[in-house]
């Protein structure tokens, strides 16, 4: 079964991979570095114009980064917003993410504290510096 986003990107050839859905029904999304920000961009057009949390986890010792977005589609009269969940996974050794600043810029803060803590590098991001850390911490 997929969610109405990623049938939307299977129909127009792009690449993903759905992890299924959670408890409330949003499904979650896997992309690759390389593919966010086209996917981020389309999602933004494709209406989910509100971008509700950015975080970042240690996926296993010694394995994956990942940097998570909650996106949910805001729309006038609709009590029920729909929600996506998208996952960008990254190596630990140099990992590197497009940052959705540009698009959201609430991801401002949060991508932030992402590099802050773990140390993935959001490409393009205006003010990525460290926020808690001193500059010597590897993440």
């Amino acid at each position: 079964m997929q969610g109405r986003l990623s049938a939307w990107l299977v129909k127009h050839g792009f690449v993903h991979r759905s992890l299924g859905f959670d408890y409330q029904g949003v499904e979650t999304l896997q992309i690759k570095p390389e593919d966010w920000h086209s996917i981020a961009v389309i999602s933004y057009v494709y209406g989910y114009n509100y971008l509700r949390s950015q975080c970042a986890y240690d996926v296993a010792p010694g394995g994956l980064l990942a940097s998570v977005y909650h996106l949910t589609r805001i729309e006038y009269g609709v009590d029920q917003p729909e929600e996506v969940c998208i996952k960008v996974f990254a190596p630990r050794i140099n990992p590197r993410i497009p940052s959705v600043f540009w698009i959201w810029k609430s991801a401002d803060f949060q991508e932030r504290e992402s590099y802050d803590m773990l140390g993935i590098s959001y490409d393009n991001h205006p003010r990525l510096k460290r926020i808690l850390m001193p500059e010597s911490w590897i993440g």
